[in-house]
């Protein structure tokens, strides 16, 4: 009877256990999305001043006012819009090229000093990014007269340190018989890179093209110190034009930040296969 009742309990146990766990994931799934969901609700909701807003969980009435008062408010609601794209995908675009080019010579290729180099790299990539921003204004602002341009957007931000390190991790797994085999048939170390590297590398390329994306599409701090005119903002920046001293457009404000987030969800669920792939690499072996 004992020996029974020890495995009757255990089942019991272990069902508590897995029910808590769930009942934890779900819950912070709802503390998760519902910013999500605040955000997209509200959008809905009426242009009306931040004084005669009512915080609901659900509007009294929907209605898409509040996305035409957004593209109304200004003539530069539509260039906000194509600014954040031109600097995120050029960003992007930069970081897979030279980050994956970066990984596979310090992965690959034999060159004297890659590992100092390396190590220099890795050094810099913990300083916080608050403490280069005095330096790189200055360097942008006054040395090379770059505001409230393009290119001062852009190129701080043209590759990053833990791309070069997430791209050399990656490579560094590929088999150097391939490699090897190819330098056979007579190829160079760039037709490697083209031909065999980023065909293989579609994974990790995937994972820099969403997080990098991301990153550079919702940075605010930055836009913000380089441009001094509204035609020059991006959508983050150009959403803070809906706070003045008194009063906040809520609802035009919620539904410039819906606009705002999805290229991100597009571009996450269009390349969600290779995003999984990368998180899950090296996570079995065999």
């Amino acid at each position: 009877m004992a020996l029974y009742s020890n495995h009757t309990r255990r089942p019991a146990a272990r069902n508590v256990r897995n029910t808590a766990i769930i009942v934890l994931l779900v819950l912070f799934a709802l503390a998760t999305l519902f910013p999500i969901y605040f955000m997209v609700i509200s959008s809905f909701g009426d242009p009306v001043e931040a004084g005669a807003v009512s915080y609901q969980l659900w509007p009294s009435k929907i209605t898409l006012a509040s996305f035409k008062f957004f593209f109304d408010y200004s003539e530069y609601s539509y260039r906000w819009i194509l600014n954040s794209l031109i600097v995120a995908g050029s960003i992007m675009i930069t970081n897979v090229l030279f980050a994956s080019a970066a990984g596979f010579a310090f992965s690959k290729l034999r060159f004297k000093g890659r590992s100092v180099l390396f190590t220099v790299l890795l050094c810099a990539m913990m300083i916080p990014y608050q403490v280069t921003q005095v330096p790189l204004y200055i360097l942008v602002v006054n040395v090379f007269h770059l505001q409230n341009t393009y290119t001062a957007l852009i190129m701080p931000s043209l590759v990053t340190v833990y791309n070069i390190f997430l791209a050399k991790q990656f490579m560094g797994s590929i088999p150097t018989e391939i490699l090897e085999s190819a330098k056979v048939e007579g190829c160079n170390p760039w037709q490697i890179y083209w031909r065999i590297i980023l065909p293989l590398s579609k994974t990790v390329l995937a994972v820099m093209a969403i997080l990098t994306f991301m990153d550079s599409w919702n940075t605010f701090f930055w836009p913000l110190l380089v441009t001094n005119t509204m035609d020059m903002q991006t959508i983050q920046v150009g959403l803070k034009n809906f706070r003045f001293a008194n009063t906040t457009y809520l609802a035009p404000m919620m539904a410039g930040a819906t606009i705002s987030a999805l290229p991100m969800f597009i571009l996450f669920f269009s390349l969600q296969r290779y995003f999984l792939e990368g998180v899950t690499v090296g996570a079995v072996k065999g």
